[in-house]
């Protein structure tokens, strides 16, 4: 039976209809898995700003940052100027368990948060860093290079926990004591991807441009200052709902994505919390680390002039 229900003081819908086409599951199981996953979920989310990926029914996913104006009042949010779109955005926060059946109910599958909690100025809580592999490439390729990166962690006093991100790849947190410079933690964020790039190049590389990766893991650096990620314990997007998932570093090599899924997750969780039992105490980066990322450029910045340089020498050689 698909009709309405009310749980934790909110009216559910249409409970019975798939998420999405290929998701092979329904919104009651979605809202279910949220609220199964809530006490560890919830806690990673609170105060940080919330963008979700939602998918409504006969149309495409769509990323939704400013709250409709439809959002119960109870919703805690957070209204910040958007530079680049040069508007005020109106963000939620998934603060309480309500919150986030709320969401799951307006179909949110995918939720990404901020790096920091609170104000911008705060900085972010964590070092990211995102480990994509190529396509159709195997799993195995995205658990070496967090095995780099963390080496490259451990060389200079530093360590981290490690999460699928619920596609194909994986992401490594370190957490930070505040109060540090979101320069600083940028900076720091290049050199342990350069680091990890050099203990073996033949399997990372921090090389931006797609076509230059060569078959390679890309060391990701770019989840810093105002960059989003998927939060711990999200479903993803994709055939069969998976979950970005924590993962201890002595199981790491024996998993893939698709074992994490909101059927399964709650089962492989056994009353624990693998994510804050995996999270080392806040660190303060070195300085030598701080100061070799001060001298390697944003990748992103440096893909983008060249674009712009080989836009203008194709327009002079036509011309």
């Amino acid at each position: 039976m698909s009709g309405d229900e009310i749980r934790h003081g909110v009216k559910l819908s249409s409970l019975d209809q798939e998420v999405f086409p290929d998701a092979g599951v329904t919104k009651r199981e979605l809202i279910g898995y949220l609220e199964a996953v809530s006490d560890r979920m919830l806690p990673e989310l609170h105060d940080r700003l919330l963008s979700v990926v939602r998918v409504l029914r006969g149309q495409d996913a769509f990323m939704q940052k400013n709250l409709p104006k439809y959002t119960p009042e109870w919703v805690a949010r957070r209204a910040l100027w958007a530079d680049r779109s040069r508007r005020e955005v109106t963000y939620g926060l998934g603060n309480d368990l309500r919150t986030l059946i709320w969401f799951g109910n307006q179909r949110a599958i995918e939720y990404h948060t901020s790096l920091f909690r609170g104000e911008p100025a705060s900085g972010p809580t964590h070092l990211i860093l995102d480990l994509d592999p190529p396509a159709d490439a195997p799993f195995s390729l995205a658990v070496g290079a967090a095995k780099l990166v963390r080496e490259a962690l451990r060389n200079d006093g530093l360590d981290g926990a490690v999460k699928t991100s619920g596609s194909k790849g994986v992401h490594v947190f370190v957490p930070l004591a505040p109060g540090q410079a979101m320069e600083d933690i940028a900076a720091a964020t290049r050199a342990v991807a350069a680091r990890a790039e050099r203990i073996d190049p033949a399997l990372g590389t921090t090389e931006f441009v797609v076509e230059r990766r060569e078959g390679k893991v890309f060391l990701d650096s770019t989840r810093a200052g105002g960059a989003t990620v998927i939060s711990v314990y999200s479903p993803r997007h994709r055939p069969g709902v998976p979950v970005s998932f924590p993962v201890r570093w002595a199981d790491v090599d024996g998993v893939k994505p698709a074992d994490f899924t909101v059927h399964t997750v709650p089962d492989l969780l056994d009353g624990g919390d693998p994510w804050t039992d995996e999270m080392p105490e806040p660190f303060v980066l070195p300085a030598d680390l701080v100061e070799e990322g001060h001298t390697i450029p944003i990748a992103r910045v440096v893909a983008m002039h060249e674009g712009k340089r080989r836009a203008r020498a194709a327009r002079d050689s036509s011309s």
